[in-house]
């Protein structure tokens, strides 16, 4: 049985985001153990503390979320990617499936469930 994941490290690079998905997590039950405000602190940290689940903004400041995620899995394979935005999934069409991500949370509706119903659906998790 595979475990459950409990870590997450948000990159997003507005705090006002990051402190509402922290609590927002947090009460769902996760544990999160850093914070990053763009692609280059983000991976720094998940090198640094591996986190379970790395939730990544598409739109940061020094580039996309959508073309660094398969870096952050070589920061850390065991670590799953969850891409987020204000867009809609509908919005990013098949640049998605690309990825290799584990999924897309719009961030409207981020919650210790939504991830969890996420990460539960994951082939490869």
């Amino acid at each position: 049985m595979t475990a459950v994941p409990t870590t997450v490290l948000i990159v997003d690079d507005h705090a006002g985001f990051r402190t509402r998905a922290k609590r927002a997590l947090e009460s769902g039950g996760y544990h999160v153990i850093g914070e990053a405000s763009d692609l280059a602190e983000g991976l720094t940290e998940t090198v640094r503390l591996h986190p379970d689940v790395v939730l990544l903004d598409i739109h940061l400041p020094d580039g996309s979320g959508l073309e660094a995620a398969a870096e952050f899995a070589l920061g850390d394979p065991k670590a799953q990617v969850v891409l987020t935005s204000t867009y809609d999934a509908a919005d990013l069409g098949q640049t998605l499936e690309r990825t290799g991500v584990t999924g897309f949370l719009p961030k409207s509706e981020l919650s210790g469930a939504a991830l969890g119903a996420l990460l539960a659906a994951d082939p490869h998790a």
